[in-house]
Parts: C-alpha cells; sequence; structure tokens
C-alpha cells in the first residue's frame, strides 16, 4: 500500500485528481464515490475539464453504492448526486452512469450491477472514502471481506454521519445497495482519499492495524496496487508517517 501525506484537503484532491485522470480515457471504467471528501477532488477533474486538459468521452463510470426505495429523481440518490456533482459537468452522457438500482428487487439488484461491472470488463479504478467506523462504500464492519454487491442494513453511526444530507435522520433511508469488498478488490487499483482530524483513526487502522472485518476499509492491505492519500489532520495517527514520507520522496525511478 502507497500512503501519500499532503498538509491540506485541497492538495490531497490535486494528487487524486491526477490519478484519477490517467484513467479517464476513452474505453476507462472509473469507480466513483459519493459523500463530502471526494467533492474536492471532482471539482478538480471538472476545471481541467474546462481548460481542455481532460475529456471522459468513452469512460464509463460506477457508483460504489445507492440508497434503497429512492428513484433517480430523488435529491438525494446516489445517482442524481453523481449526476449534478460529476457526470454533468464533465458532459458525459448520462448513459455512461451506473448506480445499483435502489427502486429494483433488493435482493435480485446487487446480482445485476456485478453482471455489469463484469460486463464492462471491470473497474479500472475505484475511489474512496471511508467512514469513521473503517466502512468503505456501505460495507459497515463484520462485513464479509469477499462479499459482493448487495443488500445492507446502514449502521446507526452511518445514518447519523449522513443526516446532514437530509432534513433529519429520520429519513435517511436504513437500507442500501452497495459493491461488496470482493467487488472493490477485484478493480484494478484502489484510490482511498480520507481528510479531516474525524478521520485520523479509521486511517490509522486502515493503513496499520490488522486486516479485519472490524474495520472494512483494512482490505485495502490485501490490494496491489492501494495508494491512500490524506492530509496533515487525517494523518495524525499514523505511527509509521516518516517512513510513509521517505519513501515517496525516493521513489525508484
Amino acid at each position: 500500500m502507497e500512503v501519500v501525506i499532503r498538509h491540506t484537503a485541497a492538495e490531497v484532491a490535486e494528487v487524486a485528481a491526477d490519478i484519477l485522470a490517467g484513467y479517464i480515457r476513452p474505453g476507462g471504467v472509473l469507480g466513483v464515490a459519493t459523500g463530502s471528501t471526494p467533492i474536492a477532488t471532482y471539482h478538480e477533474l471538472i476545471a481541467r475539464h474546462g481548460r481542455g486538459e481532460l475529456s471522459a468521452e468513452g469512460v464509463e463510470f460506477f457508483a460504489l453504492d445507492e440508497y434503497v426505495g429512492l428513484d433517480h429523481d430523488h435529491p438525494q440518490s446516489y445517482y442524481r448526486t453523481l449526476r449534478d456533482e460529476l457526470i454533468d459537468p464533465l458532459e458525459v452522457d448520462p448513459e455512461h452512469l451506473h448506480v445499483p438500482d435502489g427502486t429494483a428487487d433488493p435482493h435480485k439488484a446487487g446480482g445485476i450491477y456485478e453482471e455489469q461491472i463484469l460486463a464492462a470488463g471491470g473497474i479500472d479504478c475505484q475511489l474512496l472514502g471511508v467512514g469513521v467506523n473503517g466502512h468503505i462504500g456501505f460495507n459497515e464492519p463484520t462485513s464479509s471481506l469477499n462479499s459482493v454487491t448487495r443488500l445492507k442494513t446502514l449502521h446507526p453511526q452511518t445514518v447519523k454521519d449522513n443526516a446532514r444530507f437530509f432534513d433529519s435522520a429520520e429519513e435517511v433511508p436504513r437500507h442500501v445497495l452497495t459493491q461488496g469488498l470482493g467487488t472493490i478488490q477485484r478493480a484494478g487499483r484502489l484510490l482511498l482519499i480520507a481528510t479531516g482530524a474525524n478521520k485520523a483513526d479509521a486511517v490509522a487502522k486502515l493503513v496499520e492495524g490488522p486486516l479485519s472485518a472490524a474495520c472494512p476499509a483494512s482490505i485495502l492491505q490485501w490490494h496491489p496496487h492501494a495508494t491512500v492519500v490524506v492530509d496533515e489532520e487525517a494523518a495524525a495517527g499514523l505511527a509509521n508517517r516518516e517512513y510513509y514520507e521517505f519513501a515517496e520522496a525516493n521513489k525508484p525511478e
């Protein structure tokens, strides 16, 4: 696992955009995430598109997850969120955005989404955030390390964290469809970004703790090409920070 530490959240976004831009090419398949953390990275990609430095023509986009019960027109659906925050500003045909169907039979929708990913040739690079309890996607603690896209019940902490996007916590759906940890592992590259002091404990556990279902994000330790990009605050709990910075400064040719 490669760990990259930057001073600010803005610098994290620049590094992440640099990495993602390498996969935004005709025939590319990009896994995208929602939440607060990726927004700055998306703004950076959109700015590059606006300057004519980047084109997303011919790229397929796959979302990590979706709320059960929310249709595409719901303002808090992840389909709508990704349209507003990334797809439309990049001038991508919406047909190239794939999101689990939150209105379909939730016991069948996961399998259908798995087939869509496989039919696209698999995800080249999957962007990830991490929850304060260590979840990635909506794989909450105790999720199977080899799980596939499926129906999951949210952790109360996740409901609380996501309530800021709704009028109240009561409006947050309790069930979701999410790529599984096994699904995520199949991506060619994993890119996890985290900023802020509230993510420091989760970052320390996913990078330096044991590989464990108690911290689903620790599955990145098992991936052959995983990169974690964090700011100063999110890096505060890393015991081996000196080595990560030394390794970045002394990369082989």
